[in-house]
């Protein structure tokens, strides 16, 4: 059990026995009429927001959720299909997924997050490597300061194709590094 005081951003909690995770937490009193911590929350279990307000006394179970290596499949709409070394298929449905329906590939390699024996969502690796699927020529003249624009990267839905903004130097067919936690350019990859 732990305090409201000394949850974080991220924390798995049970609140009236559900799963949410906090999303954003706000701070609000003084040390002498005692904190008040008003957080953003959602439900693990059916993706539904919730705000609630608590004092700074109040006490929650904190769950430590179950991690597995799995290997991405294929789509069956509307779950994405991940198969574990045991070949154990899990299946995850895609609002899920949140972002990292942008980053998959055919057997890409990533974490399934399980909750009560049931795979929940995915984790992506902190950085990942993909091949720019389309991107316009850069316009000459147009070079001066940290001038950006935007890059279709490689995925298994193109549907899900997402745009990463990247230097005018990457071109189409370039492989580039990407932080998926922040969906922004690291560096090209070469050779």
């Amino acid at each position: 059990m732990k305090f409201a005081k000394e949850i974080r951003v991220g924390n798995i909690i049970m609140v009236d026995s559900k799963p949410m995770i906090v999303l954003r937490s706000d701070v609000n009193g003084s040390s002498r009429t005692g904190f008040t911590y008003k957080w953003k929350m959602k439900n693990l279990l059916t993706n539904s927001p919730q705000e609630s307000v608590f004092r700074g006394d109040d006490k929650f179970d904190v769950v430590v959720l179950d991690k597995k290596p799995v290997t991405y499949s294929y789509f069956a709409d509307p779950l994405y299909v991940f198969m574990d070394e045991e070949y154990n298929q899990y299946e995850i449905e895609g609002e899920n997924m949140g972002d990292a329906i942008g980053y998959l590939k055919d057997g890409m390699q990533c974490e399934a997050v399980f909750y009560d024996g049931k795979a929940i969502s995915v984790e992506m690796p902190t950085t990942i490597v993909r091949k720019v699927a389309y991107s316009e020529p850069a316009v000459k003249g147009n070079t001066s300061g940290n001038v950006l624009k935007e890059a279709k990267i490689e995925n298994a839905i193109e549907a899900n194709q997402i745009v990463v903004m990247v230097p005018l130097f990457v071109s189409q067919d370039d492989d580039i590094e990407i932080d998926t936690r922040t969906n922004e350019y690291k560096k090209v990859v070469r050779g």
